[in-house]
């Protein structure tokens, strides 16, 4: 749109202007200034990249062990619109960045990248030397923390950014604001309405790895215990009873005084977020993946042929599951749990078997965006050209982050896409 120029204090102008400082936004500014271009970087925070300072536990999973085809095949049929991004900047790239700014990386079983001080605070400051970093003379970044960019706004050819008391403009402008998830970090959704008004569509944004919900007795009671490896799905129960699949995913898993969490769970959460009937919703567990249902019954009856006189209860929490969840199943199942192995029914050994690798639990809804590492939504897609990261719409106006339609599962996949598409954007204004 094309508004009329407010009177400010003053006007200050610029190549680039960047609001939002978080890990896409650092990363344009690491790119753009590296081909000459002053850059202006806002962000309406005291502090820059809040959201990395929290992510990971405070360790901050950087990326993802895999080259950029592992990046776009665990973004689904997202990944495509992230071939230009990935080519532009790798994985492993992104890595030795992080690394040449004096943070020495580890990788640590399944793939997921860390500093080896276990400081997200050390990768935050490396992204910010990078965004400023002073050997790069030609261009520079201007950063102006807890300055809230009010409005957006185009006349001709040149953009007017104005925040707080003073107004900027420049002929590009980037959003890197990020979507709705851990709102207490500055991500409120600001970049959809700026977005919405140069014409952008904005796919409903819904919270994405984030626990599942449930209030039942017997799964709330066994709030704290954890299974290293679990696989689960969304089911949806449709008129005829039978169950369509809506997603599925296999690792670590949390039973919890509100329901479920882990990676597992958080990998399968947007699936309940997009429903509008999460309570026509089902989610069925499996806690012994590694076997199949016919060899996990031989398993089962020949540890009890080896401990005829031990009850069950006994028996099973030999298999290193927890002695609550032994317990809490079997009574959960209307078995004794005092049984003696030898007097354990064959029928009785079916259900134990179907109530292992088919729990079924009700599902009430998901904790939200409080609890949200990532937002599934935002920006349209087909309205970026994934070639630049610019605006199909309004020349100028580029995209990058989680402010896009874009989410991936955990493992460093979505910090990646941000990195990636945010340095392409910086390459590109």
């Amino acid at each position: 749109p094309s508004l009329p120029v407010s009177s400010q204090k003053s006007v200050n102008q610029f190549d680039l202007i960047v609001i939002g400082g978080g890990a896409a936004g650092l990363m344009a500014c690491a790119s753009a200034i590296r081909s000459g271009k002053q850059v202006l970087l806002l962000e309406k925070n005291n502090k820059l990249g809040v959201k990395i300072l929290m992510s990971g536990g405070t360790r901050c999973n950087i990326t993802h062990d895999c080259d950029r085809n592992g990046i776009v095949e665990a973004f689904g049929k997202q990944g495509r619109f992230l071939h230009s991004a990935l080519a532009s900047l790798p994985p492993k790239e992104v890595i030795q960045m992080i690394e040449s700014a004096g943070v020495a990386t580890k990788s640590e079983p399944g793939g997921k990248i860390f500093p080896v001080s276990n400081r997200a605070i050390d990768v935050r400051d490396a992204l910010v030397h990078l965004a400023n970093d002073p050997t790069t003379t030609v261009g520079g970044t201007t950063i102006l923390k807890g300055v809230a960019c009010r409005s957006v706004t185009k006349r001709d050819d040149v953009f007017q950014v104005v925040g707080n008391e003073e107004s900027f403009t420049a002929p590009s402008v980037l959003i890197t604001t990020g979507g709705k998830s851990y709102p207490g970090c500055g991500t409120t959704g600001d970049g959809y309405a700026w977005a919405n008004s140069f014409g952008h569509k904005i796919v409903q944004p819904v919270a994405a790895l984030t626990p599942i919900t449930n209030h039942n007795i017997w799964s709330n009671a066994l709030k704290g215990i954890t299974f290293e490896n679990a696989s689960v799905s969304i089911h949806q129960i449709q008129s005829d009873r039978k169950a369509k699949i809506l997603d599925n995913a296999e690792g670590g898993f949390l039973f919890t005084h509100f329901g479920f969490s882990g990676p597992t769970v958080l990998n399968v959460s947007r699936a309940v977020s997009k429903s509008n009937s999460p309570n026509e919703l089902v989610m069925r567990c499996d806690f012994q993946p590694s076997l199949n249902p016919d060899q996990f019954r031989q398993h089962l009856r020949e540890l009890l042929n080896t401990k005829p006189k031990q009850t069950i209860s006994n028996v099973l929490a030999t298999e290193r599951w927890p002695r609550r969840f032994v317990d809490g199943l079997l009574n959960h199942l209307q078995m004794d749990p005092n049984t003696k192995a030898a007097e354990f029914s064959k029928s009785n050994l079916n259900r134990l078997v179907a109530g292992v690798k088919q729990a079924e639990f009700e599902i009430e809804g998901v904790y939200g965006f409080k609890k949200a590492e990532v937002t599934a939504g935002g920006v349209s897609l087909d309205e970026v050209d994934s070639r630049t990261m610019e605006s199909k719409l309004c020349p100028g106006l580029f995209f990058a982050g989680e402010v896009l339609d874009l989410d991936g599962p955990i493992g460093g996949y979505n910090f990646q896409s941000a990195f990636s598409t945010g340095w392409l954007a910086g390459q590109s204004c």
